[in-house]
């Protein structure tokens, strides 16, 4: 068995979810333009050029969540995967998720983006295995907080090898797989493994795999 790994934002899907997100809240009224808008352009500017923490990064956007069930935010986020997130994801996306599928690898979505909004969207690309940034519950709603190891930069390789430990499943399947991301920030995992392939790349991972001599993968969108 092989692993194929996929990133979610920038990468299969062409935008961010996160940032989406917020855009699709502000459009509904649920959060504030005029008070939200310009956090939301900040943060994806500090991620961007790699200058906020992971545990900021996350717990931002997690917050948006903050007070309902995920039971509660379930049709809105029926309603973003089939108006925002769906129409996003290019049919060059699908196809390199098939390709893997079709030659028996196990596929695994691994975001940093929170799992209440993502888990929608790998059983969109019919991926079975989602590592995703997991959202606190207290009395059954979201605080707004995060939960356990962040899915985000070094996490990522935590999160994943905590994965093929509760599977049952050797280390080694790490060191044999194939990933595809878009950004520096999973430089971590993108080292770790056999065959990291950068998809649309931000600047510095692009220089990063230039001289690296990985291969930089470009979808049609």
């Amino acid at each position: 068995m092989r692993l194929a790994l996929f990133d979610l934002d920038h990468t299969l899907l062409s935008g961010d979810s996160d940032v989406l997100w917020c855009e699709f809240l502000m459009d509904q009224g649920v959060l504030d333009r005029a008070e939200f808008a310009p956090r939301n352009a900040e943060m994806a500017r500090r991620y961007a050029e790699a200058s906020v923490s992971a545990q900021d990064f996350c717990e931002f956007y997690v917050s948006t969540l903050a007070g309902r069930s995920p039971a509660e935010w379930r049709p809105w986020c029926d309603r973003f995967l089939a108006e925002v997130i769906a129409p996003r994801i290019p049919p060059a996306a699908h196809a390199l998720v098939a390709a893997h599928r079709a030659r028996g690898d196990r596929l695994v979505l691994t975001t940093a983006t929170n799992r209440v909004l993502t888990g929608m969207t790998a059983r969109h690309l019919r991926i079975d295995d989602l590592l995703a940034t997991e959202v606190e519950l207290v009395d059954g709603r979201c605080s707004g907080r995060t939960a356990g190891v962040l899915n985000m930069r070094e996490g990522k390789v935590e999160r994943l090898l905590a994965w093929l430990a509760e599977q049952a499943l050797p280390d080694s399947l790490m060191r044999e797989a194939v990933f595809y991301s878009d950004s520096a920030n999973d430089l971590p995992l993108l080292s770790a493994v056999a065959e990291p392939t950068v998809v649309d790349p931000d600047a510095a991972l692009h220089r990063h795999a230039a001289a690296a001599g990985w291969p930089v993968l470009r979808l049609a969108r």
